[in-house]
């Protein structure tokens, strides 16, 4: 880890639809001692809604329509406390989930370095860190990487390199 780099508090956020993005997120978290913030949909997602094969799906229907902004559950209340945010979720249709666009959205990133982490069995981290960034150029993203299973070295890696 760079010396002092993530020294200030390092707030953790993430959405999860299957638990894997959130063993990544708790991992990061533990790794730079940082706060978990989990962005939960109002709606929860089922099985059927993650059905990428069915056109009728939730989250097709959702990726199709870029003016989608599922709705969550609350905003982070305490972001003015911290310079870092990680901000993590899986790769759906080649970009960030439509959840994502609305956490942006509701909450002010202002001054804060956001790294982004995805998830994904082949995915890359690039098409969602390209599209955060071409969406929300006001905001300083620094470093993107994908993980497809929780892999303490290479979250160690990538942190310290970052």
């Amino acid at each position: 880890m760079k010396d002092g780099y993530f020294m200030e508090k390092v707030l953790v956020c993430y959405f999860s639809a299957t638990g894997t993005t959130k063993r990544v997120a708790e991992e990061i978290a533990k790794s730079v001692d940082g706060d978990l913030f989990e962005i939960e949909p109002v709606e929860k997602y089922t099985s059927e809604d993650l059905d990428w094969t069915n056109k009728s799906s939730r989250s097709t229907v959702e990726m199709e329509d870029v003016n989608s902004r599922p709705g969550i559950v609350k905003k982070v209340d305490n972001l003015g406390n911290y310079k870092k945010v990680i901000v993590g979720f899986p790769v759906w249709w080649y970009r960030e989930p439509s959840i994502i666009d609305t956490f942006m959205e509701e909450n002010n990133f202002d001054g804060k370095d956001v790294y982004v982490f995805v998830t994904s069995g082949g995915s890359t981290v690039e098409g969602s860190f390209n599209s955060l960034k071409n969406k929300y150029n006001n905001v300083n993203f620094v470093s993107g990487k994908r993980f497809s299973v929780v892999d303490k070295e290479k979250i160690k890696k990538w942190i310290g390199e970052a």
